[in-house]
């Protein structure tokens, strides 16, 4: 069997999808392919969305904990994990189910099944109902995104070893749970069952949290957080995991372990994610891939093979779904002949831990590292009249300031809600905001956004919530 198409994309995530829609939108022939009976790739069934309902949860449980603080009391939660899972797996059938039909309603020729390179203008396609197709393309775009980093010799084949996936599945709640990896996705996994119950344990091998993120703010973000979390291990290696009768048996290495032999019932495995560039093919195309697994791409996602083009987690860091987006219009746009080039000033990244943090343009650490002179402007949630109000002054709000032009070159904030509030600084960064448009636009009050409009203040020394001294 065989068909033709103008458009393939490999692949049905948030870049997948979103490119197979812009294309449809604009007439192309398009087919969409994906092993998964709905679009909607890690992200939606195994990553962003169920990850996200449950920490919704996990912060409803630690609010109804700390109520006694305000004069509520709710009495101590009580658990049913089978509805739980059920409402994570309803809201992933929402989300999925209603791009299903969004491809209905595109008329976009949906296959379910795996794709691999004939060569550089044909597929094979091992369909879901086990038959084969070949399909011929003008242009493809692969979006087949990402799965979990394995640790050699310690990613042993045990059901008390999880990876991402296996914690969102909610088997069971452990007792005791080891997370090995400081970064977002061990954090906000580790904060849905420490709130869960789980006595949970965090290994990071660096000297901090969050590797790569602004210190300031992960230092507010460790020390909310600590207090949740039975340890937080820095500094540490796990260099030996044996199964056992009850769990894992887990040997530790790092500064002041004095019990380097421990057990949980438990092991998450959280060390980041690796793409997925192997199994379906490239080596018979001329896609280049870069030893760290990524396809080579240009400021138009074309690939060194001229009928291929890539996004997502598979042309690069970021491994954001909101980066696969934007790339993903690039791409189709390309395709149409379009002047385009995806070249942001600001990927915003949200840690959705409680606090949140969030940042986007650049840091305080890169700037210091790329020796460029900046100016800090920074706002602490203690006096914050919102955050004061519930209860949330672990907060921190920064500005990153160019201090001879005054623009506004990247803005971080670690507390409640900050996700939502981050996308303002993304706008600063990318429309050349100067710190005065900033302090010149009037924001509501009481509010958490406030912050921000607080930061440009402090920067020029009359916040009219903290005294600093003004710029000489």
């Amino acid at each position: 069997m065989s068909s033709k198409t103008d458009l393939v994309v490999i692949g049905a995530g948030p870049g997948g999808y979103a490119a197979a829609f812009y294309a449809a939108d604009h007439g192309i022939n398009v087919t969409l392919i994906d092993k998964e009976t709905n679009p909607g790739g890690v992200c939606l069934y195994r990553g962003c969305i169920p990850s996200k309902a449950l920490l919704h949860i996990a912060k409803l449980i630690n609010e109804a904990n700390e109520s006694e603080h305000w004069g509520v009391s709710f009495g101590k939660p009580k658990i049913n994990l089978d509805k739980l899972r059920d409402h994570k797996n309803a809201v992933v059938g929402k989300s999925t189910g209603g791009l299903g039909q969004l491809v209905k309603a595109r008329k976009i020729n949906y296959i379910q099944g795996t794709a691999s390179f004939v060569n550089s203008n044909s597929l094979s396609i091992s369909k879901a109902d086990g038959t084969t197709e070949e399909l011929i393309y003008d242009k493809a775009i692969i979006a087949t995104g990402s799965v979990p980093a394995k640790v050699p010799g310690l990613s042993i084949d045990s059901p008390h070893v999880w990876d991402s996936t296996g914690a969102l599945n909610l088997e069971t709640i452990p007792n005791k749970l080891l997370v090995i990896g400081g970064g977002y996705i061990g954090l906000e996994l580790g904060s849905v069952y420490a709130s869960l119950g789980s006595k949970v344990t965090v290994v990071e091998m660096t000297s901090g949290l969050l590797p790569g993120a602004d210190k300031d703010l992960v230092n507010v973000l460790h020390k909310s957080i600590a207090p949740k979390f039975e340890e937080i291990l820095l500094n540490t290696k796990v260099v030996d995991l044996k199964e056992s009768k009850k769990g894992i048996k887990v040997k530790l290495e790092g500064e002041g372990i004095e019990n380097p032999e421990r057990e949980f019932d438990k092991v998450l495995i959280s060390v980041g994610r690796k793409p997925v560039s192997t199994g379906f093919g490239l080596e018979n195309t001329k896609v280049k891939v870069s030893q760290r697994g990524f396809v080579e791409v240009d400021l138009q996602q074309r690939t060194s093979d001229p009928s291929i083009f890539a996004i997502g987690d598979i042309a690069g860091d970021p491994m954001l779904a909101h980066k696969a987006y934007g790339e993903a219009k690039v791409a189709v746009d390309a395709y149409m002949g379009k002047k385009t080039a995806f070249e942001p000033n600001a990927i915003p990244a949200v840690v959705f831990t409680d606090p949140e943090l969030a940042w986007a343009g650049i840091t305080e650490n890169e700037a210091k590292q790329k020796g460029i002179k900046v100016e800090v402007a920074r706002f602490p949630w203690a006096a914050s009249g919102r955050a004061t109000s519930i209860s949330r002054n672990d907060g921190l709000t920064k500005l990153i300031i160019d201090p001879e032009t005054d623009r506004i070159l990247g803005v971080g904030m670690v507390g409640v809600g900050v996700g939502e509030m981050i996308s303002e600084g993304v706008l600063a960064v990318e429309m050349a905001a100067l710190a005065s448009d900033i302090a010149l636009s009037i924001h509501p009050h009481p509010t958490l956004s406030e912050t921000v409009m607080e930061a440009a203040e402090v920067y020029f020394g009359h916040s009219k919530d903290l005294f600093r001294p003004k710029r000489k």
